[in-house]
């Protein structure tokens, strides 16, 4: 008896993030595993003026803002408090000192109230912020200077991923933030293919409520292990628990 195809793993992240992903994917799920790789977003650096004087740390909430803030600055003396694990690699792996929160930034807010209150604090970020620091730091007595250092530009659906959506094989969509969910609905009105979805946080879960045909879980923790955990639970290749 013939098996029915595998469910195709479609990624929507920046090329790299994807990549790597995939990688975790088909080392888990095996190496044949057929992947798509659509970036629904293209990182763009941009260049301000980063003055660190009288900083005392920094708050990394995204690897992207780790690379474009070792771009910009080549000091590597202050401390950095991050959102999770691999932003802490990120960090540590340029030299940085850095410890990190488990992958919420509503956490990473909560520890730094409870241990750097009085202290001057610099935030690179992106342009698209789940979480506005300042306004749940600075009452606290902790003054979050917010510097905008890169931007994900929007990019179209690829041809290969519509081709996937309009079919009528399930399709594996793992997705990594409110910004991504919103823009994969707007990118894909007349899709057709059962959708099977990992969201990363309850908030990116919450982007998704206009979906039909969607089975959709949210992973226990904000991080790339867990939402493996995810898709191994949609698959039914590992019980829930």
């Amino acid at each position: 008896m013939t098996e029915p195809p595998r469910p195709t793993l479609l990624l929507t992240r920046p090329e790299a993030a994807s990549h790597r992903f995939a990688n975790a994917f088909r080392a888990r799920f095996g190496a044949d595993w057929p992947v798509v790789i659509a970036p629904l977003m293209r990182l763009r650096h941009l260049s301000p003026q980063i003055d660190l004087t009288g900083i005392d740390g920094l708050i990394f909430t995204s690897e992207a803002a780790v690379d474009a803030f070792c771009r910009i600055s080549s000091d590597r003396s202050l401390p950095a408090w991050c959102v999770g694990k691999r932003t802490a690699e990120e960090a540590a792996g340029r030299g940085i000192n850095a410890q990190h929160a488990g992958g919420d930034a509503k956490a990473l807010a909560a520890i730094l109230r409870e241990r750097q209150g009085g202290r001057r604090l610099l935030w690179p970020h992106g342009q698209d912020r789940a979480v506005d620091l300042p306004e749940l730091l600075n009452p606290a007595g902790i003054e979050t200077i917010s510097v905008e250092t890169y931007v994900q530009e929007a990019l179209p659906l690829t041809a290969e991923a519509r081709a996937l959506l309009a079919a009528d094989q399930p399709v594996l969509l793992p997705l990594f933030s409110p910004r991504s969910a919103r823009l994969f609905l707007s990118a894909t009105r007349a899709r057709t293919a059962p959708l099977w979805i990992a969201a990363l946080s309850p908030a990116v879960a919450a982007e998704l409520g206009e979906l039909s045909r969607a089975m959709i879980r949210v992973a226990a923790r904000p991080d790339g292990e867990s939402l493996l955990d995810c898709l191994a639970a949609t698959l039914g290749t590992e019980p829930e628990g």
